[in-house]
């Protein structure tokens, strides 16, 4: 007390001195603050090295891996808080907590998010998104609103049934029809994750929407889909997004204006049957057509982005291993049958009966998602009966952190090694090789009530797609005897599988024994 009542000319330190200790109190009050807990039973709380800001900062420049990082330091975790301005964020690395979190669905809901979300993402009208909030998480006996009718109808669609039956067939047969007709070159490099972008582009566009979708109408917004793609934690942090989001701003704008002459000809009724019966519930609830067609792009990038990635990490991963490529070419061989007029391919026989096929599949989508399920803490709870949750808060269930976890996945936990999913089984118990996994602890498609609604058709899509790469072509690298594997982009916002850091250029070729020439034309059975 007695240097405060110093006069100036007496005090003891100099300015740069007295500047840098009152910066240091500064900064230790705000670190404190940034460190407390709201209440004893708030769980652990990790300070941001920059006090109030640290974290949104962490997010901002390093994407997913921040959170990723911080929960592999921080193993000893099953959740923590994360302070973040205005809000708590916190996030669940535990498989037995992330099914608690997925039990309480109606305190802890992914779909309040939704509305703002879309407006950012998709750039919707503010009357619209007023229409989206209206009753989208209704109870027993409440009034439905928009979210509510097409979430329901789309999971009750995708679920295994006959709808799921005849689109997964469509599908089937639209990619082998692109695939056969692919130019392919065993002198040129081609860039693979290009060359599977383009075939499932066309070919969802084409199942979905009908020969006169938008992109087989104009090629060239094949290209404003992936620059709008690339650029969605642009457009998610909507700060001017014609200027910071410039090449994703411009490519939904291109795509939003395009499918909204394509549904004012009425192409959509060329269309599939879901398209359709989306459509009409969206008018029915009193959405514009310029609305509906950015509603629709939101379909598109669902059926297309994941389907994509998730094929270029399996078909880099089989020819990268000439055995596991073997294996699994036998697999399919072994499902190809003869039919009356023509070869059959088995869209269950390839889930039930290509046991290696289906482990790649799995253990790719392990090690390429890094996905959060996101949920908003409508009212303060606690969860699993020891942790208390703030109202308005936001729960993100830490895939990527879990996907990389020894614990569930034994010590090759960052190997691509499908045989984990061989000799186990979804349902609990401890993490051992050998020994059943939490049935929560795979989280490429979420869990829960927002569990996605086409995994079933995703991995039908995605087996028909492989076994007819697999059985008509084989891939060399363009330079150099082995086929490397590069790491995956994990710096961005993680919305879907995530695309490796570098291109992979591959020689492609057609082979000419009979299986390959079969397949060409075979029909896709269930």
């Amino acid at each position: 007390m007695a240097l405060l009542n110093l006069p100036l000319d007496q005090w003891p330190l100099s300015p740069s001195v007295t500047f840098l200790i009152t910066l240091l109190t500064l900064y230790l009050l705000l670190y404190r603050l940034s460190a407390r807990k709201l209440s004893p039973d708030e769980p652990p709380v990790l300070a941001p090295a920059i006090p109030i800001c640290g974290h949104v900062l962490g997010m901002a420049l390093f994407g997913g891996k921040y959170i990723k990082n911080l929960g592999i330091r921080r193993r000893d975790l099953p959740i923590f808080t994360l302070p973040v301005p205005g809000s708590r964020i916190y996030v669940v690395t535990d498989p037995a907590l992330a099914a608690a979190v997925q039990r309480a669905s109606r305190v802890l809901s992914f779909t309040p998010i939704v509305p703002e979300v879309t407006e950012r993402v998709l750039g919707l009208d503010k009357a619209t998104v007023e229409i989206a909030r209206w009753n989208l998480d209704p109870g027993p006996g409440e009034e439905r609103g928009f979210l509510a009718d097409i979430q329901d109808m789309v999971y009750v669609w995708l679920g295994p049934g006959e709808y799921l039956a005849e689109l997964s067939l469509a599908a089937a047969a639209e990619m082998r029809d692109e695939i056969a007709s692919c130019a392919v070159s065993s002198s040129d490099p081609t860039d693979l994750l290009s060359w599977v972008r383009h075939l499932v582009t066309a070919s969802t566009a084409e199942y979905l929407y009908g020969p006169h979708n938008p992109i087989a109408l104009n090629p060239t917004l094949e290209a404003a889909f992936w620059d709008f793609d690339h650029g969605l934690g642009s457009l998610l942090m909507s700060i001017l997004p014609s200027i910071t989001a410039r090449r994703a701003h411009a490519g939904r704008e291109k795509l939003a204006a395009a499918l909204h002459a394509y549904l004012q000809a009425g192409l959509h009724k060329t269309g599939s049957k879901i398209v359709q019966r989306r459509v009409d519930i969206a008018l029915a609830h009193g959405w514009t057509l310029p609305a509906v067609a950015r509603e629709e792009l939101s379909f598109l990038f669902a059926g297309i982005v994941n389907a994509t990635t998730s094929t270029f990490w399996i078909l880099l991963h089989l020819y990268a291993d000439a055995a596991l490529l073997a294996t699994a070419r036998g697999e399919v061989e072994a499902v190809l049958e003869a039919g009356p007029s023509k070869p059959r391919l088995g869209i269950t026989a390839l889930r039930d009966m290509c046991p290696v096929l289906v482990a790649v599949y799995r253990e790719c989508l392990r090690l390429g998602s890094d996905t959060y399920s996101t949920r908003l803490v409508k009212e303060d709870c606690v969860l699993a009966d020891r942790y208390r949750l703030r109202k308005n808060a936001v729960v993100q269930i830490a895939g990527g952190v879990i996907h990389a976890d020894p614990r569930v996945w034994g010590d090759d936990v960052d190997a691509f090694n499908p045989t984990r999913f061989l000799d186990r089984r979804e349902g609990g118990g401890g993490g051992k090789q050998g020994s059943a996994f939490h049935p929560a602890a795979f989280r490429a498609f979420g869990g829960g009530k927002t569990l996605c609604p086409g995994r079933h058709f995703a991995m039908n899509e995605i087996l028909a797609f492989v076994a007819l790469v697999v059985l008509q072509f084989d891939m060399k690298p363009a330079r150099g005897e082995r086929m490397e594997v590069p790491r995956k982009n994990d710096g961005v916002l993680p919305v879907h599988i995530l695309e490796p850091v570098r291109p992979v250029e591959v020689l492609i070729s057609r082979r000419e024994d009979d299986a390959a020439k079969a397949v060409r034309g075979v029909e896709f059975v269930m």
